[in-house]
């Protein structure tokens, strides 16, 4: 359990972690700087993470809306909400894609983040073993190897799934991989079973890997996180995002086929794969203001990290789940 601790505190704090970097998508060609900025003296430059597993980045990304705005935007991609909060941390994004869990996590150990936008409720996490595995219920993983990417909400699922059916963590063991490399060591046999997250999850399940359990309340809701420092200096860059995000998501659930096109060429799996991930996964139809329904959500799962000692204290749980929201972008948007 101390080498997991180890491990976990390891990949939150990593600011030097390797980030999959995409070219700058240029605004070099705009016509005006964004309403306010100048009288404000806020920057129109904005570093914006992209992720497969956050339709709305990617739609974002591919309308260039907050580029006709006139921001200059770096896209960096994340690769799961633990890179994407040691970009945060990093200040190597100012806008970052994580789970819930994985952005409370991130702010109970002092990272000075805040959820500006609800991005989704989706059914992302689940877990997955090979298609000829005799693995068929979660009591069979007692003694098995099963990857999973610390800190995330695949990984919270694995916890709290195990713990439902009588096991622990002590029980199994869990290597710390990204997603894809998770779902690498699945199908290559290194690992038992995989902790996975949609959409390279739907793309291994449709090369024959079976989803042993599923638990839609076991999963986290998809956020939106800002750095403080640009919520403090540049809320108007951050209501442009909260904005473009709001935008997205009408666009989206007014075009699924051609968000689901839009999903797989960023992810590179077949369309239908990715029609499936948006028709019947992703949940982007919610409330964008981070509350009452995210907390609930996430206050067992902080009492999960409090437990196996990724938080210090519960009173430290509980002043980042109180400094957690920062609703007033996404109030506005919706508004």
């Amino acid at each position: 359990m101390s080498l997991l601790r180890r491990s976990l505190g390891l990949a939150a704090g990593a600011a030097a972690a390797v980030l999959a970097l995409s070219g700058c998508v240029a605004g070099e060609n705009a016509a005006a700087e964004p309403a306010g900025a100048e009288e404000a003296g806020a920057s129109t430059s904005i570093a914006l993470d992209w992720a497969t597993y956050n339709p709305l980045s990617l739609i974002v990304k591919d309308q260039g809306w907050l580029e006709e705005e006139g921001y200059t935007v770096e896209w960096v991609q994340s690769l799961g909400s633990s890179k994407a909060n040691e970009a945060l941390r990093a200040g190597a994004v100012d806008f970052g894609s994580t789970a819930g869990s994985a952005a409370l996590l991130a702010r109970a150990n002092g990272a000075p983040q805040q959820i500006v936008d609800v991005v989704a409720q989706p059914e992302w996490a689940a877990l997955v073993v090979p298609a000829d595995s005799d693995i068929t219920s979660v009591a069979d993983l007692k003694g098995k190897r099963i990857a999973a990417a610390l800190g995330t909400d695949p990984y919270f699922f694995l916890v709290q799934a195990l713990e439902q059916n009588g096991l622990s963590v002590d029980d199994v063991t869990i290597e710390n991989l990204i997603h894809a490399d998770g779902a690498a060591a699945l199908q290559s046999g290194s690992v038992d079973a995989w902790s996975g997250l949609d959409p390279i999850m739907a793309s291994t399940e449709a090369a024959g890997a079976t989803l042993v359990y599923r638990d839609l309340e076991l999963n986290s809701y998809s956020v939106l996180n800002a750095t403080e420092e640009i919520i403090e200096n540049n809320p108007e860059a951050v209501q442009a995002v909260v904005d473009a995000y709001e935008r997205a998501r009408e666009w989206a659930l007014a075009n699924p086929a051609e968000t689901a096109r839009i999903l797989a060429d960023a992810a590179v799996i077949d369309l239908a794969v990715a029609q499936k991930v948006i028709d019947e996964r992703e949940g982007l139809d919610v409330d964008p203001v981070p509350g009452a329904a995210l907390e609930k959500v996430l206050a067992p799962i902080g009492a999960i990290q409090v437990s196996l000692g990724d938080v210090a204290s519960q009173s430290a749980l509980d002043e980042a789940l109180a400094t957690l929201f920062a609703p007033q972008f996404a109030e506005k948007a919706a508004g």
